[in-house]
């Protein structure tokens, strides 16, 4: 069945450079601006924002903000401070789970928390916030501004909503499917919404739907990659969900699937305050055999899927190419 899926989705045709070439330049500004924002006269501030700048990712949202500003071929310059607006919420957003889940690595660098204190990680993440609405003030769009603080807003209750799962393995598709849209789908939607609005305003509400259906299916092709992925291309090690004992959609569907036997190893994993790699790879197993990451991947195609129905009502251009190419980038990637 998945497999059939996967062959009615637009097979990849390109690369993330080759997604991002259409804005490469404007990505250059977009790193300049981010710089420009999240700098302070005050030391400790300059200290760890040089850190965190470090750390940034691939820049896959602020990408999306830009491509969504050029679909109608009038890309504004005001669209390079909304992605980098995008990118600093999402650091953010990273610098605070940092320092709730204790962890001590980003991207083969320490975390704020590990680096500094958990109080400087909590107070950064702050500052990175308070200094990307400022600057979305600045840019003096009250429409766009509406559209990143319901984001902002939607990030702080999905952490809640996270935080809230008192009983993972009695947590259901429905609460993870609004977890992951408060977390993860709000920003991209948000990002390509807003940047519709530097350029290519009629298409907002496409854009925004297409948003929403990507990051929901880049966050469910994430949690796959916790259970397929390899340490070595990942960069984090394998079944990290697990062993921070969260209920993704791959085991959440294989649960009510398993054995006996399967379940009660599940509960042990989840009962211990730490897991060994052997009851780890266990639990791996036990929910692939059971379907959980067949059923996982055929829910992530079917958004992937309703993005692409929602790219269809563009004009074609490079930039809607480009968009297109991220739906599969989102779903065949690796790490």
């Amino acid at each position: 069945m998945s497999g059939a899926l996967a062959r009615m989705r637009t097979p990849i045709t390109g690369t993330l450079r080759d997604i991002q070439a259409p804005v490469e330049e404007r990505l250059e500004h977009v790193v300049r601006e981010m710089h420009n924002i999240a700098t302070d006269d005050l030391p400790l501030i300059r200290e760890v924002s040089g850190h965190l700048l470090q750390m940034r990712g691939k820049m896959f949202r602020p990408t999306l903000a830009l491509l969504a500003s050029a679909v109608d071929g009038r890309p504004e310059p005001r669209a390079v401070t909304l992605a980098a607006v995008v990118e600093l919420m999402h650091l953010a957003t990273l610098v605070h789970d940092d320092s709730v889940d204790h962890s001590v690595l980003r991207r083969g660098l320490p975390t704020v928390n590990s680096l500094f204190s958990h109080q400087v990680s909590v107070i950064m993440g702050d500052f990175l916030y308070s200094r990307a609405l400022t600057a979305l003030v600045d840019m003096g769009d009250l429409d766009i501004l509406r559209i990143v603080t319901d984001v902002a807003n939607e990030l702080t209750i999905g952490e809640m909503r996270e935080l809230g799962a008192i009983d993972a393995l009695e947590f259901s598709e429905d609460e993870y499917f609004r977890l992951i849209r408060c977390k993860t789908a709000s920003l991209i939607a948000g990002a390509c919404e807003s940047g519709a609005l530097c350029g290519a305003a009629r298409y907002r509400h496409v854009l925004g739907q297409y948003g929403d259906r990507l990051g929901m299916a880049f966050q469910i092709a994430d949690d796959i990659l916790d259970y397929t992925g390899e340490e070595s291309v990942t960069g984090k090690p394998g079944g990290l969900d697990l062993r921070e004992h969260k209920a993704t959609l791959p085991l959440i569907a294989a649960l009510p699937r398993v054995s006996r036997t399967g379940r009660e190893r599940i509960e042990t994993l989840f009962a211990g305050e730490t897991a060994d790699d052997q009851l780890i790879a266990d639990v791996i197993s036990i929910v692939a055999d059971a379907g959980g990451i067949d059923a996982a991947r055929q829910r992530g195609e079917q958004f992937a899927r309703d993005a692409e129905e929602a790219l269809r009502r563009l004009p074609e251009s490079p930039a809607r190419a480009a968009l297109g190419d991220s739906i599969s980038y989102v779903m065949d990637r690796r790490s």
